[in-house]
């Protein structure tokens, strides 16, 4: 089977956006955007811009514009060409060749080599780097020696020549092209990363359509055009990310109004008038995310499946999405969004009952909650709709007896090692996928080895449908070991589903050539983005 520049992810609703030509309204601006500078706001301080290692939006939003992988994920979620200008498979799916372009150059001046991409993808896999992303490569042959330390390198990974490079799998139980346009699978440069390989994130150098020039601490960081960027310069000179710590969505709102900024997230205050201002783009399509309250089942009194299930039941979801959200997202009632592989609209979920609550903590042993200690809920973000909708979490749990205590960590690398660490009770997060499939949330999140389980939820059956899951070429059985396994992680209630995102988002009336795919914020190209202000 052969993929010459281009490859689709099955089953997958797109959803997709390109904004061009638009007619220029009144709005304020400066002197900044017609010199081509693009200032962006960033909700949190990533943790690094090292692709291996990132686990969180705000980093991915940046490391995109940097690095570049094998290949890409264009507007429609399909595959596309990116350093392999070529590639095929053999016929079982077992053994990938790429071909990559020749002359593409790292940001300090050296060829992109087929030994790079080895080593890249070697990275991932090794231990030491601890990235999020290890599991997707796990399928290569010689993966799992090589991080059990039985082996020096990886034997299905081989630099055929200095422009190819071979991938030979033990399984494949999806398009493994597909996982290559994940944001962490980015070539980097074996010399600059080895010989500071932690202080890489902090001073990246990658092959992207932007090269990083400056990151001020708290404040903003700052990236250039790379001119010799192998598809073309880009439109615009700089991005500048502004930083706003804890999602300061009205903060960044108030600036954009100002001209200061190019785009901007929807405010808490004001929501609708906001929406309708003139002299503004306002986009607003579906995303593949899931933002959650997860429960940390190795802390008591969250040790219980009862006392977790009950918190589920005791909230009243559906009327914090339309009196603090005001509708503008989609309920979860399950784990995976709409449009994702196996989604099931008909998924056995929590509706509102506080009487069953109050059931289920009585059979676990707090009847009325006496008994029950206060419950740590702690948040990233400290938005006021967020505020508020944990003012209504607190007056649902009261009413079956349960306190609870809210804590704010805006320092986002503290909140995320707070978590890493299993030290945080109760816990709102939102998860966006890194590939459109449901691996990505459920093996992701769910699996008792996964990083990414911030729960320490095990269930030795889950864990056994979603590794049948991965290994099943059958579409109908596929869906069915997931579904399966859902519904096993949602009668567990490790988490309470709360929303799909829908990305919403403002532009300047001179903003021009916007992509926005399923994926979200962080895929978005910017080096296609043009300003055009009125003469």
């Amino acid at each position: 089977m052969r993929r010459k520049g281009v490859g689709v992810v099955p089953f997958l609703l797109v959803i997709a956006l390109v904004v061009a030509a638009l007619p220029i309204g009144a709005g304020a601006a400066d002197d900044s955007a017609s010199a081509g500078v693009y200032r962006r706001p960033l909700g949190h301080e990533p943790a690094t811009l090292d692709p291996a290692r990132i686990s969180d939006i705000y980093s991915r939003s940046v490391s995109q514009q940097i690095f570049d992988g094998l290949v890409q994920f264009d507007h429609t979620l399909a595959i596309a060409p990116a350093l392999a200008q070529f590639w095929k498979a053999s016929r079982d799916g077992l053994t990938w060749t790429f071909m990559l372009r020749k002359g593409v150059q790292f940001h300090h001046g050296r060829e992109v080599t087929a030994e790079d991409v080895v080593y890249s993808f070697t990275r991932i896999l090794d231990p030491r780097t601890r990235s999020g992303a290890a599991d997707l490569f796990s399928a290569i042959r010689g993966a799992r020696e090589f991080r059990e330390g039985r082996a020096p390198a990886v034997a299905g990974l081989t630099a055929v020549d200095r422009h190819t490079v071979q991938v030979v799998l033990s399984d494949a139980p999806l398009p493994f092209v597909s996982v290559l346009a994940v944001g962490h699978a980015k070539i980097v440069p074996k010399e600059v990363v080895e010989r500071d390989p932690e202080g890489f994130g902090q001073k990246p150098i990658g092959t992207g359509p932007f090269r990083f020039v400056r990151w001020d601490r708290g404040k903003e960081i700052t990236l250039a055009a790379n001119p010799g960027y192998f598809d073309g310069q880009p439109r615009l000179a700089r991005v500048v990310y502004r930083i706003f710590l804890g999602e300061q969505f009205d903060a960044m709102y108030d600036e954009f109004r100002r001209g200061s900024l190019e785009d901007s997230p929807l405010p808490s205050r004001d929501y609708l008038r906001a929406i309708a201002a003139a002299g503004q783009q306002y986009i607003k399509r579906p995303m593949i995310s899931l933002r959650f309250y997860g429960f940390n089942a190795r802390i008591k009194p969250l040790d219980d499946r009862r006392v977790r299930q009950a918190l589920n039941y005791a909230i009243d979801r559906e009327t914090l999405l339309q009196t603090v959200h005001l509708g503008r997202y989609t309920l979860a009632r399950g784990i995976l969004p709409p449009g994702t592989q196996g989604y099931n609209p008909r998924v056995g979920s929590y509706g509102y009952d506080p009487d069953r609550a109050r059931d289920l903590l009585a059979r676990a042993g707090y009847p009325e909650g006496r008994g029950l200690p206060p419950i740590a809920i702690w948040s990233s973000v400290k938005r006021e709709e967020i505020v508020r909708e944990l003012d209504e979490i607190r007056r649902n749990l009261a009413a079956v007896g349960v306190s609870v205590d809210v804590h704010y960590l805006t320092d986002w690398p503290a909140f995320s090692r707070q978590l890493d660490e299993g030290r945080l009770p109760m816990f709102l997060y939102g998860w966006y996928a890194d590939v459109p499939d449901p691996d990505n949330f459920l093996f992701k999140l769910f699996h008792s080895k996964s990083p990414r389980n911030f729960f320490g939820y095990a269930n030795p059956t889950v864990d056994d449908l979603l590794v049948q899951a991965r290994a099943e070429r059958d579409v109908l059985r596929r869906v069915d070991l997931y579904r399966r396994a859902e519904q096993a992680i949602l009668d567990d209630a490790p988490l309470m589903p709360v929303l799909h995102h829908t990305y919403e988002r403002l532009f300047q009336p001179y903003v021009r050539a916007v992509e926005v795919n399923g994926l979200g914020d962080p895929y978005i190209p910017l080096r296609r983005i043009r300003l055009e202000r009125a003469p």
